[in-house]
């Protein structure tokens, strides 16, 4: 049959070709006033190509809006239909030029996209026979839901036993009722609404759940009256039901079962009536069989579908990361922005000050005027000090900072202190008295800044928190040539220390006019800031 066909085959295209070879070519058209004339018709063609590819340049615009706009699987699949689009649109575009006198570069471009959409079209072609099975598979796996296994059981039940109605109960949450969820003579929505529920204490339910195999029921129970189907006109034959193991995947940990109460569902099977026929134990075997492969198929399902869900929330929670983060990285932004503002605003005037100055240093000052200048100078260290610690900040995770240690003179940073101290005292209508001892060592090592920026804490804390007029007084001693009820305080923890370390005690505290001359008040309990020299004059830093 084959070889009569292509010998068919062979004489026809032998006989279509011979007149195209007496005619050179062209159409059979002896009237040329014809509408459909060789030049009409090769205009026609022409137009079309035009449109054709005017068409193919379009849809690649639209399938890239497509892709860009939608989270679809296998998009590199749309590329390649995109790519294969593009270029039969420019064969038909360069085509179009070609009906009238051409160039040879014109060809040549028509034959290299020519063979370009050959390539393109054969390799899009490979793909989609690979293709279409996964899209098939992607297909099967989302249909496997719960509803379509149990609906599909039924009607497959129903051809095989002919049978007059097939039901399926549920449990509730709480595992009190059982509800019919499905069955193979749809109700309508309200008679479905209004069927009752049925106890798990009834006793053909318990019967049901009780046994591993298939039960014939009574058909007086509830459950063979409401899984009939049939109503009053049509009552209901032999009824038989078997329990349905539901599982989920939360029931696993590690691969085995947890120990949870049992859940089951009921298959209900009503026989038509006028038949008198009586279940078999072939049918019930068939039964259980298809129960058991049921509940695996449900299991299979329970899987699918909570693998989805927490497929779900991991992208949601993957996106709530990504959106989290990209709120952390515009605060960090924003504070480095609105660090850097600060550190201009309030570093420049500072540094102008201390410029200024520095200026005033060169000078020639009196004793009193040197004091009251290097004070100054000294405050303006301090406050720089602070700037920089307020800036950075937030750049530590401890929230502490490191001490720059290097040697300056004890005695000029107290007589400094005692000045501003002075100052602020007098601000405050408070008089100030400064005391301290003689043997104090004067070349020390330590963070200088941060020792002046604790006296003036101190100062400015007492003067804050007092009321009415008095006398602010500053004891600088060490901790062996003090003198006081609050030593005992300070010889438990100058006990324990190293030797070879001078301890320095700074002592604030202010008299009121209306008190008594030992009733000082001191800023904050005796031993809480330590500042500790040792006996060569080095400051080894500063303990709280």
């Amino acid at each position: 049959m084959s070889k009569q066909s292509l010998i068919f085959l062979l004489t026809l295209s032998f006989l279509l070709s011979k007149p195209t070879a007496e005619t050179d070519f062209r159409c059979n058209c002896e009237d040329e006033s014809y509408f459909f004339s060789i030049e009409t018709i090769l205009e026609c063609q022409r137009i079309s190509d035009f449109l054709i590819a005017v068409a193919y340049f379009s849809i690649p615009i639209e399938l890239l809006y497509f892709v860009s706009c939608s989270n679809i699987p296998f998009k590199w699949v749309l590329f390649q239909f995109i790519a294969f689009i593009v270029l039969c649109g420019m064969t038909h575009l360069l085509n179009g030029w070609t009906y009238g006198p051409h160039s040879f570069q014109l060809m040549l471009a028509l034959t290299v996209f020519k063979f370009l959409t050959a390539l393109v079209s054969f390799a899009t072609a490979i793909t989609l026979i690979t293709l279409i099975p996964l899209l098939l598979k992607v297909k099967i796996r989302k249909s496997l839901d719960r509803h379509t296994i149990l609906d599909t059981t039924l009607v497959e039940l129903s051809k095989a036993l002919d049978l007059q109605n097939c039901a399926i109960w549920m449990p509730n949450t709480s595992k009190t009722e059982m509800n019919l969820t499905h069955e193979l003579k749809g109700r309508s929505f309200s008679k479905a609404a209004a069927t009752p529920p049925i106890s798990t204490g009834d006793p053909a339910v318990r019967e049901v759940k009780g046994s591993d195999g298939a039960k014939i029921l009574n058909p007086d129970s509830a459950l063979s009256v409401i899984s009939g189907g049939g109503g009053a006109h049509e009552p209901p034959g032999a009824v038989a039901a078997i329990r349905m193991p539901m599982l989920r995947v939360s029931n696993f940990k590690g691969g085995t079962p947890e120990m949870l109460p049992a859940c089951y569902a009921i298959l209900v099977l009503v026989l038509p009536s006028e038949q008198d026929r009586s279940w078999s134990n072939q049918e019930l075997e068939i039964v259980e069989v298809v129960a058991d492969q049921v509940a695996v198929a449900l299991s299979h399902a329970s899987v699918l579908e909570e693998s989805q869900l927490m497929r779900d929330k991991l992208v949601e929670q993957n996106r709530a990361l990504q959106q989290a983060k990209q709120d952390a990285l515009m605060a960090s932004q924003a504070r480095n922005a609105f660090q850097m503002v600060m550190s201009n605003g309030l570093r420049r005037p500072m540094h102008s000050i201390m410029g200024l100055l520095s200026v005033m240093q060169d000078e020639k000052l009196s004793t009193e005027q040197r004091l009251l200048c290097d004070t100054m100078v000294r405050t303006s260290n301090v406050l720089s000090t602070l700037i920089t610690d307020i800036m950075d900040t937030s750049g530590k995770d401890n929230g502490r900072f490191s001490l720059e240690m290097r040697y300056f003179e004890l005695h000029s940073m107290i007589k400094e202190a005692a000045c501003l101290s002075k100052c602020l005292c007098s601000y405050k209508g408070y008089s100030f008295v400064i005391e301290a001892e003689k043997s104090l060592p004067n070349h020390v090592m330590g963070d200088e800044r941060r020792v002046f920026l604790v006296i003036l804490h101190m100062v400015r804390s007492l003067l804050n928190g007092s009321k009415g007029a008095g006398c602010l007084t500053l004891r600088v001693y060490s901790a062996g040539g003090g003198q006081g009820s609050n030593e005992q305080r300070w010889g438990h923890w100058r006990s324990n220390s190293s030797d070879g370390y001078v301890y320095i005690r700074f002592e604030i505290g202010i008299r009121h006019i209306d008190s008594p001359e030992e009733n000082i008040v001191p800023v904050i309990p005796y031993g809480g800031n330590r500042y500790y020299v040792n006996a060569r004059g080095y400051m080894g830093g500063v303990e709280s």
